[in-house]
């Protein structure tokens, strides 16, 4: 069984590292575009068009944000879990092969 199901750890912090940066850009996408202001672009039509993506554009980001955030807690409990796991395992296995060598498990 052990042999289908593996989870490789820092492959879920490289993840996490991926997901961080997506939040990064998106801010900064985000910023970037902040002191455009429609006023600035020209006509009337274009100044509406412009303001309504600016309103769809920072409502989208803020909701792809929340998103990415809940993903990312959920990844670094995930792995903060199975390090948890892979530690307590070498810990008794290594206990294990102390008291085999030791003779401690014979009867």
């Amino acid at each position: 069984m052990g042999e289908q199901f593996k989870t490789d750890v820092d492959q879920l912090g490289q993840f996490l590292t991926t997901l961080e940066g997506c939040v990064r850009e998106l801010n900064e996408a985000r910023s970037a575009l902040a002191h455009v202001r429609a006023d600035q672009i020209g006509t009337g039509r274009l100044d509406e068009a412009c303001d309504g993506f600016q309103e769809r554009w920072r409502y989208g980001s803020e909701q792809t944000k929340k998103m990415v955030d809940a993903i990312s807690e959920g990844v670094k409990a995930t792995k903060q879990n199975y390090q948890e796991i892979e530690e307590a395992l070498a810990k008794t296995l290594t206990q294990i092969a102390q008291k085999t060598a030791s003779g401690g498990g014979q009867k």
